[in-house]
């Protein structure tokens, strides 16, 4: 099915039963999505800023950590999952957790391997003579 032109009854006002395969249309005021887009505008200068401050290790989790606020943003408000049923919620939910869980496992593994770590000979950078 086609929803370029979809059937007149796509579009019919009901009292808020889900119809299967009716277009749901989410009327979202532009004053909301301006205000989604400056917050998306202020956390991009927050995450370039921090690059300016020595954080050390927490660096890393501080850029994560913006951008998963910002890609939830886009998510919810530009993608409309804010007004989809709660199971697309909770599979973005679960997304993001398994994603936490295979970064962190991989954070921790590296710092297991570097201790017996040993250079090749001859791959330290040379000046030339």
């Amino acid at each position: 099915m086609s929803y370029a032109n979809p059937p007149a009854s796509a579009h019919r006002i009901d009292d808020g039963a889900h119809v299967e395969g009716a277009v749901h249309v989410h009327a979202v005021s532009p004053r909301l999505l301006l205000t989604v887009f400056g917050c998306l505008l202020v956390l991009t200068v927050v995450t370039v800023a921090i690059t300016k401050v020595p954080l050390g290790a927490f660096a890393i989790w501080a850029a994560l950590g913006i951008a998963v606020i910002k890609a939830t943003l886009v998510l919810l408000y530009f993608m409309h999952l804010r007004w989809d049923t709660p199971f697309n919620a909770i599979i973005f939910v679960s997304a993001l957790l398994f994603v936490a869980i295979f970064i962190s496992a991989t954070i921790g593994d590296s710092n297991e391997y570097k201790v017996n770590y040993l250079p090749p000979p001859g791959s330290e950078i040379q000046a030339p003579q």
